[in-house]
């Protein structure tokens, strides 16, 4: 089973403001956009797993013109927070780059 890392041609995280974190995915192509943009791999679920969130809040959006899809989700604490880690969420993505789509 290809990973998210197979199948894109870049990933990014970012901050949505003080409270959600967006990632965006370009695949590689039509072809992986149309197989994988609605992919187990990429479920409100995994989301909840990986970054702690609630999965009836994880919003996707697929943008067929850029072979793009958009994830957000609220972050688990407010940005600039005492346990503020990562403060413009750009390392975020990384977790999912070894995510297995299905």
């Amino acid at each position: 089973m290809p990973k998210l890392s197979d199948v894109s041609r870049h990933v990014r995280s970012k901050q949505a403001g003080p409270f959600w974190v967006t990632i965006d995915i370009w695949f590689d192509g039509e072809e992986n956009f149309e197989r994988y943009r609605e992919s187990r791999g990429l479920s409100p679920e995994v989301f909840a797993s990986l970054f702690g969130t609630d999965p009836a809040l994880v919003k996707k959006i697929p943008v067929p013109e850029l072979h793009l899809v958009k994830i957000s989700y609220p972050r688990a604490t407010p940005q600039g927070g005492v346990v503020e880690r990562d403060m413009h969420s750009g390392q975020q993505y990384v977790r999912l780059l070894d995510v297995e789509l299905g």
